[in-house]
């Protein structure tokens, strides 16, 4: 079946360690378009950080952020939301702030964390979006709008035993994910990149085995696996090559590109 759909995460996917969006990987996705295919972005940064993106790549189509609680079209107009409920951020904030860990925070009127540090100015280079130091009071009087909370591990070692605690302490309230070696995400249970992405083509009359997903950590398998053909980064961990129905070549071989070429304009080579 044809592809009329691509979805693609942004950090390890399309853009490499230096955050920058190489001249194959936007060909192929602009030459993808101008054919008709629907191009989407999908990722767990905030929309003004990835807007850019789709702007680079001459998109109009609707952007998933934060890891699918918002879907905006170009224009910032919100096409779709899932919020984190107040009491659930309290309490999630609570018990961060109990364990010592880097945590910020999303609203409608920007990013905001307890205090500044070397965690904070990372995220700021990498997303190009400054955040504002407001401290744990700051941070609990902000618990309306919510798509989601950032927290920063020490080291890629701890972010699994993070993601199993706050996975335990909030059972049920929250689902957890890493977006990368260090970014745990929480958002609201049943908010995905997955769902997001399937609203989107059903409102666009796509089925589902019409799309093609590319990714390359775990907050994109679920993506992966409900579009027709989920392609892993070759810079993928094992877990989400295996999720894919297909491994192309790393972000910095533009192994995006490659599949976009091989799965969607159907060219060798």
């Amino acid at each position: 079946m044809a592809i009329k759909m691509i979805v693609s995460d942004l950090d390890g996917t399309l853009l490499d360690g230096a955050y920058r969006l190489s001249a194959e990987n936007r060909a192929a996705l602009q030459k993808a378009a101008a054919r008709g295919v629907l191009v989407t972005l999908a990722t767990g940064r905030m929309f003004r950080s990835a807007v850019r993106y789709a702007r680079e790549l001459g998109l109009d189509s609707p952007v998933i952020s934060y890891n699918g609680a918002l879907v905006q079209a170009m224009d910032g107009a919100v096409l779709a939301s899932s919020f984190l409920p107040p009491e659930v951020v309290t309490k999630t904030l609570r018990y961060i702030f109990s364990r010592g860990w880097y945590v910020q925070l999303y609203t409608a009127e920007g990013l905001f964390y307890a205090a500044e540090t070397e965690a904070a100015r990372v995220y700021r280079s990498a997303s190009g979006v400054a955040g504002e130091a407001v401290g744990e009071g700051g941070l609990l009087a902000r618990t309306e709008g919510v798509p989601k909370l950032l927290v920063v591990a020490e080291n890629p070692a701890r972010t699994a035993p993070v993601i199993g605690e706050l996975t335990r302490a909030l059972s049920g309230e929250v689902d957890v994910m890493a977006s990368n070696p260090t970014y745990i995400e929480i958002v609201r249970p049943g908010v995905s990149k997955a769902a997001a992405m399937l609203a989107i083509a059903e409102n666009r009359g796509i089925k589902a085995a019409e799309i093609m997903a590319m990714g390359d950590s775990s907050n994109d398998v679920a993506m992966l696996r409900a579009a027709g053909l989920g392609v892993a980064m070759g810079n993928a961990s094992p877990a989400v090559r295996e999720a894919a129905d297909a491994v192309t070549a790393r972000v910095e071989e533009n192994g995006a590109a490659l599949a976009v070429r091989r799965y969607v304009l159907g060219e060798k080579g």
